[in-house]
């Protein structure tokens, strides 16, 4: 048997697990989405923040969408190599005290960073310095919190179902964010513009001292439960870094998950060149342009409950087809809409044909993660999805202002989309016949 195929064995989902029933997984479920609930609301690279200073940068700065994609590309650079500080968070324990240390010793370095930019006058090299910073910071967060929840959801044979509350935890955060967002650039437009800003970086301290106190005093249980996943992964962890590493790399499991994720977050026709048609071409205001998100994801969270309840009863292989077919289409709607009116009803559809692809997608990453590297693992796919993202909005700008416009990236996307489908027959048998508990 070759070393790949015994690793794939290895990680067959569900093995050594402990099941957990009724309230007593609802609860962990739900405790271990809160910190990744809370650093979606508060990510400067997110809606609720991230949008006001998109829209700051287009309209007080007055940079054209290729500028905004490149600002967003710098500041993205951390989120690259994001799998760097999930390996970080499998290898070292602040203080000994796992990821209560780093909730607690970062959370409260992202909540003084960002009450000193409160307080500097936002420009663009102040912002460019204050996001790059703040990326890097809330990596260590985000690899303990995405860590945390997989580890959990793995030890208890529940994947499935703790990719609904991460994927939920995320978009959660966006749908009420991009109302907001959009609401509070508009403050950023008038002669409040500062106190505006100020206001925006302050909620962000306040979410991010939220996190520490999470970490201090958060429910004893969801990080003893991680510590025993850990424990029982004692003998692999032993390994020095450079071993473990490799032990990833050679984990044939993982590069279906790496190509699909790449495919699937590299959307031209979703991110800058969506914003700026909607802008420009149909004239949508701020609002109109964060209403259009905050729907776009609100489509997807009954999508993600559907998918908790049908990963306990068909396997992961099917789920995935179902999710794959559905995207593929997911972006065509916007061909035939010409006015913003219009395209905040095209969005309802958008967020529920692609929800099951991306919940599977998600249970994929954790059910193929080599035992032991949870943190890695899932940082390198959320790694991949800014890659994907950032790179797709730079292709989607050039697109949209210099060869053919909106329509053309959106026929792009859906093509990067249709790439998909065969790679699903890469996934390892023994992953795809896996189901929750």
């Amino acid at each position: 048997m070759s070393e790949a195929a015994a690793a794939t064995i290895e990680e067959i989902p569900g093995e050594h697990a402990t099941p957990l029933h009724g309230g007593k997984r609802l609860r962990l479920l739900l405790y271990a989405g809160v910190p990744i609930l809370i650093i979606n609301f508060a990510a400067p690279y997110q809606g609720m923040i991230g949008l006001p200073i998109t829209f700051f940068l287009k309209n007080r700065l007055h940079l054209d969408a290729n500028q905004v994609a490149q600002f967003n590309l710098i500041c993205a650079i951390p989120l690259f190599v994001g799998f760097v500080f999930g390996f970080i968070r499998d290898r070292w324990s602040p203080f000994g005290a796992g990821d209560r240390g780093h909730l607690v010793v970062f959370g409260l370095a992202c909540a003084v960073l960002f009450a000193v930019m409160a307080f500097v006058a936002p420009s663009y090299a102040t912002l460019l310095a204050g996001v790059f910073l703040l990326t890097i910071l809330m990596q260590f967060v985000g690899g303990a919190a995405a860590g945390l929840a997989s580890s959990v959801g793995r030890h208890h044979a529940m994947s499935g179902q703790m990719s609904t509350v991460m994927n939920g935890a995320i978009l959660a955060p966006q749908a009420i964010a991009f109302i907001l967002g959009g609401i509070l650039s508009g403050l950023l437009e008038g002669r409040g513009a500062i106190t505006a800003a100020r206001i925006i970086f302050l909620l962000g301290a306040g979410l991010m001292i939220a996190m520490t106190a999470f970490g201090a005093f958060g429910p004893k249980r969801l990080f003893e439960d991680a510590r025993a996943g850990a424990a029982a992964e004692a003998p692999v962890r032993r390994l020095t870094a450079g071993a473990d590493a490799l032990r990833l790399l050679r984990t044939w499991a993982i590069w279906p998950v790496v190509m699909i994720q790449l495919l699937w977050q590299f959307a031209p026709g979703a991110g800058v060149a969506l914003q700026y048609h909607m802008a420009n071409d149909l004239k949508a205001s701020d609002a109109q342009v964060g209403a259009f998100f905050s729907i776009f994801y609100v489509g997807f969270l009954p999508v993600y409950l559907l998918y908790a309840w049908l990963a306990q009863r068909l396997k992961l292989g099917t789920l995935l087809w179902i999710g794959a077919v559905m995207a593929v289409p997911q972006m065509a709607s916007l061909l035939f809409i010409h006015s913003a009116s219009g395209a905040l009803w095209a969005a309802v559809p958008l967020g529920l044909l692609g929800g099951i692809g991306q919940a599977a997608f998600t249970d994929l990453a954790m059910r193929s993660c080599p035992k032991g590297l949870e943190g890695t693992m899932m940082m390198l796919f959320l790694s991949l999805y800014w890659i994907s993202t950032r790179f797709g909005d730079v292709w989607g700008a050039d697109l949209y202002e210099h060869h053919g416009g909106f329509n053309t990236a959106i026929w792009a996307t859906m093509a990067v989309y249709a790439a998909i489908l065969p790679i699903l027959f890469l996934v390892p048998k023994a992953i795809k016949a896996g189901k929750d508990a």
